[in-house]
Order: C-alpha cells, then sequence, then structure tokens
C-alpha cells in the first residue's frame, strides 16, 4: 500500500502528460487538462494526498519522504509560476543527489548508516558490510540522478518515461541486489513481525 501511494501520482503525471491538451469547465472553473503544466499539478496534488494518507496511518514521515514533497512542491510550483518545464526536470536529479548526500554523509559523520538506520530491525550484519550496502545506495542515488538529467536534456522526448519507469526500474534493481546482499543475515521473527504490522495498517 506504502509503494502504491508513492508511485501512483508519477503514473497520473506520466498520463495526464501525454493527454492532448483541452480545455475543461467544472463548476465555472476553466483549466486545460493535458501537457506539463496540468501533469505538473496533479503530481503535486497526488503527492500530497498520498503522504498525507501515510501521515494519517503512521503519524509521521521519514526524512526522505519529507525530501519527497518538498521537491514535488519547490520545483511543482516553480515550474507552474515560470512556465517552465526544466525547471521540474531538475526535480529528479537534485532529489536523488541529496539522497546520495544523506546517505554518504551518515558514512562517515553519522553514529550508524541510513541503510542500517533503515533495516537494522530486520537483519543483524557486521559493521563493514552496513558500510557496503549504504556506499551502494549512494551509487544507485548518484547513477539515478545523472541519468535523470542525461535523459532529461540530451533525449527531452523520453524524459518523462525515463522519470517514470526508468528510475523505478534503477531502483527496483537496487532493491533485488539488497535482498541477496542481507539475506543471510535476516532475522526471520523480525521480518514476520514487520510483515504483521504492515498488513494490519
Amino acid at each position: 500500500m506504502k509503494a502504491f501511494l508513492e508511485f501512483i501520482p508519477l503514473v497520473l503525471f506520466l498520463v495526464i502528460y501525454k493527454m492532448t491538451p483541452r480545455e475543461l469547465s467544472v463548476a465555472g472553473f476553466d483549466f486545460t487538462l493535458g501537457g506539463i503544466y496540468s501533469a505538473t499539478a496533479v503530481l503535486m496534488l497526488g503527492t500530497v494526498i498520498g503522504y498525507a494518507i501515510e501521515w494519517s496511518k503512521q503519524k509521521k514521515l521519514t526524512n526522505m519522504q519529507w525530501i519527497v514533497v518538498g521537491g514535488v512542491l519547490i520545483f511543482g510550483s516553480s515550474t507552474l509560476l515560470l512556465r517552465s518545464e526544466a525547471i521540474l526536470m531538475w526535480k529528479a536529479p537534485i532529489i536523488n543527489w541529496l539522497m546520495s548526500g544523506i546517505f554518504l554523509w551518515s558514512q562517515y559523520f553519522g553514529e550508524t548508516t541510513v541503510a542500517q538506520k533503515m533495516f537494522g530491525e530486520l537483519v543483524t550484519m557486521p559493521k563493514e558490510r552496513w558500510k557496503v550496502l549504504n556506499l551502494g545506495w549512494v551509487f544507485v542515488f548518484l547513477l539515478d540522478g545523472c541519468a535523470n538529467l542525461y535523459v532529461a536534456f540530451n533525449h527531452p522526448q523520453y524524459w518523462v518515461d525515463f522519470k517514470v519507469w526508468g528510475g523505478m526500474g534503477i531502483l527496483l534493481i537496487a532493491s533485488v541486489a539488497q535482498i541477496f546482499y542481507i539475506y543471510p543475515y535476516l532475522n526471520a521473527e523480525a521480518v514476520a513481525a514487520k510483515g504483521d504490522e504492515e498488513k494490519a495498517a
């Protein structure tokens, strides 16, 4: 459910972006549906609603979720106010680089790495393996940001598709690789308890 709430605004963004712009009138309000600007507005609205639902269930958001919400609202509103698609093109690279920076900072200055904070209750691994996993996520977010930037400004006709499917593909591959990496150290009882908590939510 949580992953669905995070992914659905991107899918709506892609669908509306690809629609031929058309003028609509609802309750006396005229607006254009289709194209980058209405898609951006839907992305902002969908993100806020999705994370509001998450907040209502968990009574909190993680730092990374706040970064996503803030990035969507800042870059989205700037895109709409300045009518510049290029501004939104920078959102994915910058958010990914911020994520990469947070993981990297925790590697050298935090008491524990971000990777261990996220998965430590489910996995018991030596400290050095946590550092390797954490650096892996530094690389993944750095790569995702660079790939988004390259596609956006060198192949702009594909940037929305890559933003949705390419970025998700990179994270999916990284997540599968992480499962194989941590599998020998999984705490089966903790994983089962976590699954029961998520079903109850």
